[in-house]
């Protein structure tokens, strides 16, 4: 169990929540179900993802999990967006603690366990749990599980396609309604092919957010890729990262440096 200190939480509330949510997250929120995270993609008008936001309910209530250095940011976007909606946001970061829950058999009491996952789930208590584990052991297993996560560093830059949210409709329902830069990610959906996805890679060297990902052959004016997740593992960091799909079987350096060559996983 890993306190998730980064993470904030915001409760939404009154009896427009539903529809009000249903009209700005990627997912079709009327199909979540109770105990589970339903990941969904916050986009601007562009299609591009502010922010990756785990979403459970509780009775009627709904609870955003979103990384706590875009919790003002979302906020003030859900305000702008609610008019007259029946709708109320309440800020319960400092209230309810949240833990990453790795394939643990027990529950401790009085606590709320909502799975992600088959490997992952989230921890919800109002009390302060002693005895947790490493913050880097629960990155990693994110990034094994290929669980994408936005960041200040690069929210509002990308698709939820190149984040796979769209695979198998993990995170994007094209089934439901309109929701902020819907018709740009339907677009792409039904008429194009994403240029870049999410992968999964491994280096020797140390991987930071931001890093770019370089192949010589590449005529990208920008890098062929970026960093978006890095943990390390003994002696080898893993990390997620967007990068161009016409190019994964070619050598890929770090940050355009030809002696960091990084090793892609295809999975």
């Amino acid at each position: 169990m890993i306190f998730l200190l980064d993470r904030a939480l915001i409760r939404v509330g009154l009896r427009d929540a539903q529809k009000f949510l249903q009209s700005q997250f990627t997912n079709d929120i009327t199909q979540l179900k109770d105990n589970r995270i339903q990941v969904n993609a916050y986009c601007q008008h562009q299609g591009k993802v502010i922010a990756i936001i785990w979403v459970y309910k509780e009775n009627n209530d709904y609870f955003l999990s979103i990384p706590s250095q875009l919790k003002d940011i979302v906020i003030s976007k859900l305000n702008m967006f609610k008019m007259i909606s029946e709708v109320d946001f309440q800020d319960l970061s400092d209230v309810l603690l949240q833990y990453g829950f790795l394939d643990e058999v027990e529950t401790p009491p009085n606590t709320s366990v909502y799975s992600i996952n088959s490997n992952l789930s989230l921890l919800v208590t109002d009390k302060l749990i002693k005895k947790t584990g490493n913050k880097t052991y629960w990155e990693l297993e994110c990034i094994k599980n290929a669980l994408p996560e936005v960041c200040l560093q690069n929210s509002e830059k990308l698709t939820p396609q190149s984040l796979n949210l769209d695979k198998k409709e993990f995170g994007v329902s094209f089934s439901k309604g309109c929701y902020p830069g819907q018709e740009v990610v339907a677009r792409m959906h039904y008429l194009g092919k994403p240029k870049r996805r999410l992968f999964l890679f491994t280096s020797k060297f140390e991987v930071l957010i931001g890093d770019s990902l370089n192949v010589n052959e590449s005529k990208s004016l920008k890098s062929s890729g970026e960093v978006i997740r890095s943990a390390k593992n003994d002696t080898e960091f893993y990390f997620l990262g967007v990068f161009e799909v016409g190019h994964i079987n070619e050598k890929i350096f770090l940050n355009n440096d030809e002696n960091k060559l990084v090793s892609i996983i295809h999975e």
